[in-house]
Protein backbone atom coordinates (compact mmCIF):
# COMPACT_ATOMS: atom_id res chain seq x y z
CA UNK A 1 0.00 0.00 0.00
CA UNK A 2 1.35 3.68 -0.83
CA UNK A 3 1.37 5.74 2.09
CA UNK A 4 2.83 9.13 2.88
CA UNK A 5 4.66 10.32 6.20
CA UNK A 6 5.04 13.85 7.26
CA UNK A 7 7.73 15.45 9.27
CA UNK A 8 8.61 18.79 10.30
CA UNK A 9 12.83 19.93 10.53
CA UNK A 10 14.37 23.08 11.36
CA UNK A 11 15.61 24.43 8.36
CA UNK A 12 18.35 27.49 8.37
CA UNK A 13 17.81 30.13 10.44
CA UNK A 14 15.27 27.58 12.59
CA UNK A 15 12.90 28.14 10.03
CA UNK A 16 10.63 25.27 9.46
CA UNK A 17 10.90 22.75 6.69
CA UNK A 18 7.64 20.51 5.68
CA UNK A 19 8.54 17.22 4.45
CA UNK A 20 6.72 14.31 3.05
CA UNK A 21 7.76 10.92 2.02
CA UNK A 22 5.84 8.68 -0.59
CA UNK A 23 6.74 4.97 -0.39
CA UNK A 24 5.56 1.70 -0.34
CA UNK A 25 4.74 0.26 3.20
CA UNK A 26 6.15 -3.50 1.89
CA UNK A 27 9.63 -1.24 0.51
CA UNK A 28 10.32 0.78 3.47
CA UNK A 29 14.28 0.83 2.47
CA UNK A 30 13.84 1.06 -0.83
CA UNK A 31 16.15 3.85 -2.41
CA UNK A 32 15.26 7.71 -1.61
CA UNK A 33 14.41 10.01 -4.57
CA UNK A 34 14.96 13.72 -3.11
CA UNK A 35 13.16 16.44 -4.99
CA UNK A 36 14.11 20.03 -4.58
CA UNK A 37 11.36 22.72 -6.07
CA UNK A 38 12.20 25.94 -7.74
CA UNK A 39 11.97 29.46 -7.31
CA UNK A 40 8.29 30.40 -6.37
CA UNK A 41 7.80 26.65 -5.53
CA UNK A 42 6.80 24.20 -3.27
CA UNK A 43 5.97 20.81 -2.27
CA UNK A 44 2.84 20.20 -3.25
CA UNK A 45 2.33 22.29 -6.24
CA UNK A 46 0.51 21.22 -8.84
CA UNK A 47 1.66 17.43 -9.93
CA UNK A 48 4.07 16.65 -7.48
CA UNK A 49 2.23 14.04 -4.96
CA UNK A 50 0.70 12.59 -8.05
CA UNK A 51 4.42 12.25 -9.24
CA UNK A 52 5.60 11.35 -6.17
CA UNK A 53 3.36 8.22 -5.92
CA UNK A 54 4.08 7.11 -9.10
CA UNK A 55 7.98 6.73 -8.04
CA UNK A 56 6.79 4.85 -5.12
CA UNK A 57 4.57 2.41 -7.17
CA UNK A 58 7.82 1.87 -8.78
CA UNK A 59 10.01 1.17 -6.42
CA UNK A 60 10.84 4.48 -4.22
CA UNK A 61 10.72 6.45 -1.27
CA UNK A 62 10.28 9.82 -2.91
CA UNK A 63 10.67 13.19 -0.04
CA UNK A 64 9.51 16.25 -0.87
CA UNK A 65 9.76 19.36 1.11
CA UNK A 66 9.70 22.81 1.04
CA UNK A 67 12.76 25.19 1.43
CA UNK A 68 12.94 26.93 4.66
CA UNK A 69 12.70 30.44 2.80
CA UNK A 70 10.12 29.59 0.15
CA UNK A 71 7.49 32.01 1.32
CA UNK A 72 4.92 29.36 2.47
CA UNK A 73 4.72 27.93 6.48
CA UNK A 74 3.46 25.15 8.31
CA UNK A 75 0.23 26.93 8.67
CA UNK A 76 0.15 27.53 5.10
CA UNK A 77 2.20 25.14 2.88
CA UNK A 78 0.68 26.18 -1.07
CA UNK A 79 0.19 29.62 0.00
CA UNK A 80 3.17 32.39 -0.31
CA UNK A 81 2.32 33.75 3.05
CA UNK A 82 5.65 34.87 4.93
CA UNK A 83 6.92 37.05 2.14
CA UNK A 84 9.64 38.41 4.71
CA UNK A 85 11.65 34.88 4.77
CA UNK A 86 10.81 35.00 0.95
CA UNK A 87 12.95 37.95 0.86
CA UNK A 88 15.59 36.75 2.96
CA UNK A 89 15.96 33.91 0.89
CA UNK A 90 19.75 33.37 -0.77
CA UNK A 91 20.99 30.32 -2.75
CA UNK A 92 23.24 29.09 0.52
CA UNK A 93 20.30 28.93 2.35
CA UNK A 94 19.07 26.69 0.35
CA UNK A 95 22.16 24.45 -0.07
CA UNK A 96 22.44 23.90 3.77
CA UNK A 97 18.53 23.16 3.94
CA UNK A 98 19.30 20.49 1.20
CA UNK A 99 22.23 19.46 3.54
CA UNK A 100 19.79 18.91 6.14
CA UNK A 101 17.04 17.24 4.33
CA UNK A 102 20.07 14.80 3.08
CA UNK A 103 21.28 14.33 6.53
CA UNK A 104 17.66 13.32 7.66
CA UNK A 105 17.13 10.78 4.76
CA UNK A 106 20.59 9.17 5.49
CA UNK A 107 20.73 9.56 9.56
CA UNK A 108 17.20 7.44 10.03
CA UNK A 109 16.34 9.25 13.08
CA UNK A 110 12.95 9.52 11.30
CA UNK A 111 12.67 7.06 8.48
CA UNK A 112 14.63 3.78 7.31
CA UNK A 113 18.02 5.52 7.02
CA UNK A 114 18.63 5.88 2.99
CA UNK A 115 20.99 3.60 1.29
CA UNK A 116 21.26 5.15 -1.76
CA UNK A 117 20.35 9.09 -2.60
CA UNK A 118 18.67 10.22 -5.59
CA UNK A 119 18.19 13.76 -6.26
CA UNK A 120 15.99 15.28 -8.65
CA UNK A 121 15.91 18.87 -8.80
CA UNK A 122 13.45 21.53 -10.94
CA UNK A 123 14.35 24.88 -12.28
CA UNK A 124 16.34 26.90 -9.34
CA UNK A 125 16.11 23.65 -7.61
CA UNK A 126 17.79 22.55 -10.41
CA UNK A 127 20.80 24.42 -10.07
CA UNK A 128 20.91 23.98 -6.51
CA UNK A 129 21.05 20.29 -6.83
CA UNK A 130 23.87 20.42 -9.41
CA UNK A 131 25.94 22.16 -6.95
CA UNK A 132 25.08 19.79 -4.02
CA UNK A 133 25.78 16.86 -6.35
CA UNK A 134 29.20 18.13 -7.00
CA UNK A 135 30.33 18.68 -3.26
CA UNK A 136 28.02 15.56 -2.15
CA UNK A 137 29.44 11.94 -2.48
CA UNK A 138 26.27 10.51 -0.52
CA UNK A 139 24.06 11.51 -3.84
CA UNK A 140 24.40 8.69 -6.05
CA UNK A 141 22.89 10.27 -9.14
CA UNK A 142 21.23 13.62 -9.95
CA UNK A 143 18.48 14.22 -12.60
CA UNK A 144 17.44 18.03 -13.48
CA UNK A 145 14.61 18.72 -15.22
CA UNK A 146 14.37 22.51 -16.89
CA UNK A 147 17.07 23.75 -14.31
CA UNK A 148 18.66 26.68 -15.10
CA UNK A 149 22.44 27.23 -16.05
CA UNK A 150 22.96 30.57 -13.52
CA UNK A 151 21.38 31.95 -10.94
CA UNK A 152 21.53 35.52 -12.67
CA UNK A 153 19.42 34.51 -15.53
CA UNK A 154 16.53 34.64 -12.86
CA UNK A 155 15.93 38.32 -13.37
CA UNK A 156 17.04 41.09 -15.93
CA UNK A 157 20.49 41.93 -15.54
CA UNK A 158 19.81 45.92 -15.94
CA UNK A 159 17.50 45.47 -12.97
CA UNK A 160 21.11 44.60 -10.35
CA UNK A 161 21.84 48.55 -10.32
CA UNK A 162 18.66 49.60 -8.53
CA UNK A 163 18.19 46.39 -6.37
CA UNK A 164 22.16 47.15 -4.81
CA UNK A 165 20.88 50.69 -4.14
CA UNK A 166 17.09 49.95 -3.17
CA UNK A 167 17.87 47.01 -1.18
CA UNK A 168 15.34 44.99 -2.68
CA UNK A 169 13.10 44.47 -5.87
CA UNK A 170 9.90 43.16 -6.55
CA UNK A 171 9.29 39.74 -8.53
CA UNK A 172 5.28 39.56 -9.66
CA UNK A 173 3.94 36.21 -8.99
CA UNK A 174 1.65 36.14 -12.26
CA UNK A 175 -0.53 33.18 -10.26
CA UNK A 176 -1.07 34.81 -7.44
CA UNK A 177 -0.78 38.37 -8.05
CA UNK A 178 1.54 39.35 -5.53
CA UNK A 179 4.90 41.78 -5.33
CA UNK A 180 7.25 39.28 -3.66
CA UNK A 181 10.21 40.62 -2.15
CA UNK A 182 14.01 39.65 -2.69
CA UNK A 183 16.68 41.53 -0.95
CA UNK A 184 19.64 42.55 -2.25
CA UNK A 185 21.13 40.01 -0.08
CA UNK A 186 20.80 37.13 -2.49
CA UNK A 187 23.60 39.49 -4.69
CA UNK A 188 25.42 39.39 -1.89
CA UNK A 189 25.11 35.81 -1.35
CA UNK A 190 26.32 35.23 -5.64
CA UNK A 191 29.20 38.00 -4.96
CA UNK A 192 30.70 36.47 -1.49
CA UNK A 193 30.66 32.91 -3.20
CA UNK A 194 31.18 33.06 -6.92
CA UNK A 195 32.99 29.90 -7.23
CA UNK A 196 30.50 27.96 -5.45
CA UNK A 197 27.70 29.09 -6.81
CA UNK A 198 29.05 29.09 -10.43
CA UNK A 199 26.44 26.04 -11.78
CA UNK A 200 28.06 25.36 -15.25
CA UNK A 201 31.72 25.16 -13.17
CA UNK A 202 30.00 22.93 -10.86
CA UNK A 203 28.31 20.66 -13.14
CA UNK A 204 32.10 19.78 -14.94
CA UNK A 205 32.47 18.59 -11.55
CA UNK A 206 29.94 16.17 -11.28
CA UNK A 207 30.72 12.52 -11.32
CA UNK A 208 27.70 10.89 -10.25
CA UNK A 209 25.69 9.37 -13.62
CA UNK A 210 23.08 12.61 -14.34
CA UNK A 211 19.96 12.76 -16.51
CA UNK A 212 19.59 16.23 -18.11
CA UNK A 213 16.06 16.83 -19.05
CA UNK A 214 14.60 19.81 -20.83
CA UNK A 215 11.34 20.57 -22.69
CA UNK A 216 12.28 22.23 -26.27
CA UNK A 217 9.30 25.01 -25.66
CA UNK A 218 9.98 26.31 -22.04
CA UNK A 219 9.32 30.05 -22.08
CA UNK A 220 10.59 30.00 -18.46
CA UNK A 221 13.97 28.46 -18.81
CA UNK A 222 15.02 28.24 -22.50
CA UNK A 223 16.45 25.27 -24.13
CA UNK A 224 20.02 27.26 -23.86
CA UNK A 225 20.22 26.75 -20.14
CA UNK A 226 20.45 22.91 -20.82
CA UNK A 227 22.71 23.14 -23.71
CA UNK A 228 25.29 25.07 -21.47
CA UNK A 229 25.01 22.34 -18.51
CA UNK A 230 25.65 19.49 -21.26
CA UNK A 231 28.57 21.61 -22.48
CA UNK A 232 30.19 21.79 -19.11
CA UNK A 233 29.63 18.09 -18.59
CA UNK A 234 29.02 15.91 -21.71
CA UNK A 235 29.00 12.81 -19.88
CA UNK A 236 25.66 13.42 -18.60
CA UNK A 237 22.46 11.87 -20.84
CA UNK A 238 21.13 14.65 -22.54
CA UNK A 239 16.94 14.46 -23.22
CA UNK A 240 14.62 17.15 -24.81
CA UNK A 241 10.94 16.19 -24.50
CA UNK A 242 9.72 17.70 -27.41
CA UNK A 243 6.36 19.82 -26.95
CA UNK A 244 7.61 19.85 -23.02
CA UNK A 245 7.51 23.26 -21.10
CA UNK A 246 8.53 24.50 -18.23
CA UNK A 247 6.17 22.26 -16.20
CA UNK A 248 6.00 19.52 -18.81
CA UNK A 249 2.12 20.02 -19.07
CA UNK A 250 1.15 20.68 -15.41
CA UNK A 251 -1.04 23.60 -13.70
CA UNK A 252 -1.25 24.50 -10.03
CA UNK A 253 -4.02 23.53 -9.09
CA UNK A 254 -4.20 20.82 -10.45
CA UNK A 255 -7.42 18.74 -10.78
CA UNK A 256 -6.79 15.91 -12.93
CA UNK A 257 -6.03 12.20 -11.76
CA UNK A 258 -3.53 11.60 -14.08
CA UNK A 259 -0.03 12.64 -15.08
CA UNK A 260 0.42 14.87 -18.17
CA UNK A 261 1.81 13.25 -21.12
CA UNK A 262 4.68 15.12 -21.38
CA UNK A 263 5.63 14.92 -17.60
CA UNK A 264 4.83 11.31 -17.55
CA UNK A 265 7.70 10.54 -20.51
CA UNK A 266 10.04 12.61 -18.00
CA UNK A 267 8.89 10.14 -15.18
CA UNK A 268 9.63 7.45 -17.17
CA UNK A 269 12.75 8.24 -18.42
CA UNK A 270 14.48 9.07 -15.12
CA UNK A 271 12.62 5.95 -13.11
CA UNK A 272 14.57 4.03 -15.93
CA UNK A 273 17.73 6.00 -15.65
CA UNK A 274 17.84 5.43 -12.03
CA UNK A 275 16.88 1.66 -12.10
CA UNK A 276 20.30 1.32 -14.60
CA UNK A 277 22.58 2.37 -12.72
Amino acid sequence: MIRKDNYTLPGAKGRPMLIDVTYDDALKNAPVVIFAHGFKGFKDWGTHNLVADHFARNGFRYLKFNFSHNGTTPDHPTDFADLIAFSDNTFSIELEDLDTIIDFACSGSGMAAANSVFLIGHSMGGGISIIKSAEDSRIKKLVTLASISGFRNLWPKQSEAQWYLQGVIYMHNSRTGQQMPLKSTLLDDLDKHPLRLDIPAKAAEVQQPWLLVHGDIDPTVPLDHAKELHTAQPNAEFVIIKGGDHVLGATHPYTGDTIPAALQEFCDRAIAFLNNY
